[in-house]
């Protein structure tokens, strides 16, 4: 089980994620804003308003907003092999 330890939002929707085993990056959340629990955030304070619940390890916002962090670490991961895999792509020579 993956465990955040800090967290920030930041400007666009995005949220800095750093783990108990040091593993940090963003991940982009404007895509929920069309469910209605995230509503909320469009008032621009308040998703600023993020925290970690230590109790749990996670990310979490008034009113009850948890995210899973099993899934955003795995966001986070898997998209560091893809800038490794680009930064491998572009150093190739032919």
């Amino acid at each position: 089980m993956s465990r955040v330890v800090e967290c920030r939002a930041e400007q666009g929707y995005r949220l800095w994620v750093r783990f108990e085993d040091g593993v940090e990056g963003n991940v982009y959340l404007g895509n929920l804003l069309e469910i209605s629990a995230f509503r909320l955030w469009r008032e621009a304070d308040e998703f600023f308003r993020v925290s970690v619940d230590t109790d749990i390890a996670t990310v979490t916002w008034e009113g009850g907003i948890r995210l899973d962090p099993d899934v955003l670490y795995q966001d986070i991961v898997s998209r560091r092999g893809e800038e490794v895999a680009g930064v491998a792509g572009a150093n190739a020579t032919v």
